[in-house]
């Protein structure tokens, strides 16, 4: 931890989970992004006898992983369609001079990797496996991949040998799923934690999305971000508008050739600002610890989905923001989606409660925090005092006697139909359909008139995310639900954001959000910084790498502000290990005397 990493110790479950695995014990590890899942195999790979194979799904992230070992002194390669040199590669882990070697998981099942492992653990020995991104294994995970549920196989090749899935976003199902699927004792589960309690998490009804977007991007300085688009014409859009308000970015998706994808995505990484537009084929992996802010211009496909994206942001542990800008529009087109689909109904099912909660989510009243912890089963979660939310509570409408209407609209109706029906049946619609079925007839028939049509969809919505109403699984029809009696009989009253309901014609100037920022450093230790940060461009161009992977900015920050003279000084600053101390100590040291 210390000599290589440049560690003073270990964080959170980090030394019990690297004793077991040492001890040769399986480990399925939940912890959240930034916290420090690689070293948990990192370094047993390193101190146990024999190579550790590592199950990656991005050639991005093998690269950064390897790149970043190799230059702490780790024998590190990767196995992937990328590789410059496969045979070497091959012929160093059959021989032993591999500490860690990376795979992807299409490469990881087949046949003649297999027969590669197996050899390999007879002759030198294969430390461990472990399984990163696991959720991928699961049907229930939000980003499931067939070629994962190969990889038990592999890992049964090794009797005795630990094996690891990792991952930072599992509901209680879907971690149940990865043990399940790749045999680890349910027993052996370490959940650390889901809060990233450096997010600011924040959100805004869509108006004009472009210009909310360059507005929020230009409120963010000189800063990496990424934003996420729901379309690849999605993604070109946001950049075009972002360069003609003044904040150029590149741009990722999967229409662009590889080439162009991998241009921009080596431009993104190795540069200290600048912004990516993409869509969500983007970033899995992506190990650049100094992205300052994730923003979503649509509504995620869940609540997993949307806590691995913005996972992205602020790994190093500074402050950092998850920003979403959406609107009803982005259920219905989920919807839409899902129901036209070729899935079996009940992966349907799942896959519309999981909008649904996302939604929900995005409507909340109080502090976003909690809904999003407690999803992951964490409990007694406190109001976080660092969300929009928490910061400046939203103002309110009460639609208690709005929602009593909608209520008794979808019960007269037969509890069997849609949002979109009953919002017509309030507001004495025309309708052939409403006709036909006789609900031009019934009293809630035109007793919704003092509400658009998007608005009664609006609050349909809301109340399903207060379970007042329940999507039917067989028809797709809303019936009541468990909240909608309180409601009914005016106990329970229905809030919503007033934001969000009054016409645009009639909005003064949006209340401004304080920007979440880290504590600025001293005018001095800032030209130092600054001066330390030119050094780290230079020599990561020299060394044509990433700038992170020379050192991160904590590290740059540390030094500034420790203003170290001597290697012993230097060695005592996080994320220096033996290597880099060595290969970098008297550059440091004269940038530190020469400030």
């Amino acid at each position: 931890m210390h000599s290589i990493f440049g560690f003073e110790g270990f964080r959170g479950p980090q030394a019990g989970v690297i004793a077991d695995v040492m001890a040769g014990r399986d480990v399925a590890l939940v912890m959240p992004t930034g916290a420090g899942k690689s070293l948990c195999y990192q370094i047993p790979a390193i101190c146990r006898p024999g190579c550790g194979v590592i199950v990656s799904p991005l050639i991005a992230l093998m690269a950064d992983q390897v790149r970043a070992l190799t230059l702490a002194g780790v024998r590190a390669a990767a196995l992937n369609s990328q590789s410059a040199d496969s045979a070497e590669t091959i012929r160093a882990f059959r021989d032993g001079d591999l500490d860690l070697l990376y795979v992807a998981p299409e490469r990881a099942g087949q046949e003649s990797f297999r027969s590669l492992v197996r050899q390999a653990a007879l002759d030198k020995g294969v430390s461990l496996v472990a399984i990163d991104e696991a959720h991928c294994v699961s049907q229930w995970g939000h980003d499931f991949r067939p070629d994962y549920r190969r990889l038990k196989a592999l890992a049964d090749l090794l009797p005795g040998v630990p094996r690891l899935a990792l991952t930072a976003t599992a509901d209680a199902m879907t971690r149940a799923d990865i043990c399940e699927q790749l045999g680890i004792d349910p027993g052996r589960l370490v959940v650390a934690g889901f809060d990233r309690p450096n997010i600011r998490y924040q959100a805004e009804a869509k108006r004009d999305p472009a210009r909310q977007l360059a507005a929020f991007v230009k409120a963010q300085g000189p800063v990496a971000g990424i934003v996420y688009c729901q379309t690849r014409a999605g993604a070109e859009q946001a950049a075009a508008g972002l360069a003609a308000a003044g904040s150029p970015s590149l741009v990722y998706h999967a229409g662009l050739s590889a080439e162009v994808r991998q241009t921009n995505q080596r431009a993104f990484q190795r540069a200290e600002l600048g912004v990516m537009c993409a869509t969500v084929a983007f970033g899995m992996g992506i190990d650049k610890p100094d992205i300052r802010f994730v923003s979503h211009l649509g509504l995620p496909k869940s609540i997993e989905a949307y806590y691995q994206e913005t996972g992205r942001a602020g790994r190093d542990g500074a402050p950092a923001i998850a920003h979403l800008i959406w609107g009803p529009a982005d259920v219905t087109l989920a919807r839409q989606r899902i129901e036209q689909g070729d899935a079996e109904d009940a992966r349907k099912a799942h896959e519309l409660g999981q909008v649904q909660k996302i939604a929900a989510w995005a409507e909340t009243l109080g502090c976003r925090r909690v809904p999003l912890l407690t999803h992951f089963g964490e409990a007694d979660v406190a109001p976080c005092g660092n969300c929009d939310n928490c910061l400046q509570a939203p103002a309110t409408l009460d639609m208690t006697e709005a929602a009593r209407k909608l209520l008794s609209a979808v019960y007269r109706t037969g509890q069997m139909f849609g949002l979109a029906h009953v919002a017509k049946v309030l507001r004495g619609a025309d309708d052939e359909r409403v006709v036909r079925f006789g609900h031009s007839q019934l009293a809630v028939f035109g007793i919704g008139k003092e509400l658009a049509e998007s608005q009664w969809l609006r609050l349909g919505r809301v109340l399903e995310g207060h379970d007042a109403l329940v999507r039917d699984s067989a028809h797709g029809g809303l019936r009541l639900g468990p909240a909608a009696r309180p409601i009914l009989k005016g106990e329970a009253p229905v809030a919503v954001r007033a934001d969000d309901w009054t016409p645009a014609s009639q909005k003064g100037e949006r209340r401004k959000r304080r920007a979440a920022t880290a504590e600025p450093l001293p005018a001095a230790d800032a030209g130092l910084f600054e001066a330390l940060r030119a050094w780290r461009r230079n020599q990561a161009e020299a060394d044509d790498v990433p700038a992170f992977v020379i050192l991160h900015d904590s590290s740059l920050k540390a030094i500034a502000e420790a203003r170290p003279g001597s290697t012993a000084e230097l060695s005592r600053v996080p994320g220096i290990g033996a290597a880099k101390l060595d290969r970098f100590g008297a550059a440091l040291l004269e940038v530190v005397a020469s400030s």
